[in-house]
């Protein structure tokens, strides 16, 4: 990624948190974390990545009211950022925080047998 696409993926992660957090009142999103923003060298496309609180019934009921809520939250963000296009959004789970508890698990694990 150029530095501009850094820029503009650190200011949408900023200002996603501000808007999700505030601005939608679908009663479907839980607690949401934005954990990264991935924008495409021409700033066309912006990859979101979130992390929900809840079982998997909540979050994709989560992921379904965000994608509802895709054109409401891309104006937002086009008022927010000053951007010829605003770059079109896409929603995706970060499976790294349930990665990172699952190896912490295993080594807490491997700790208590050696004990």
């Amino acid at each position: 990624m150029s530095m501009r696409a850094n820029r503009v993926a650190e200011q949408m992660k900023k200002e996603l948190g501000e808007i999700i957090g505030q601005k939608v009142k679908d009663p479907r999103i839980g607690f949401v974390t934005i954990t990264d923003v991935e924008v495409t060298g021409d700033l066309q496309q912006a990859t979101v990545f979130i992390s929900v609180l809840g079982n998997d019934s909540e979050k994709e009921d989560t992921l379904k009211g965000l994608n509802k809520a895709k054109g409401f939250i891309r104006t937002e963000i086009g008022k927010r950022i000053r951007l010829r296009i605003t770059p079109e959004i896409m929603f995706e789970f970060d499976s790294s925080v349930a990665y990172g508890n699952r190896i912490e698990s295993l080594l807490k694990q491997v700790k208590t047998e050696n004990e």
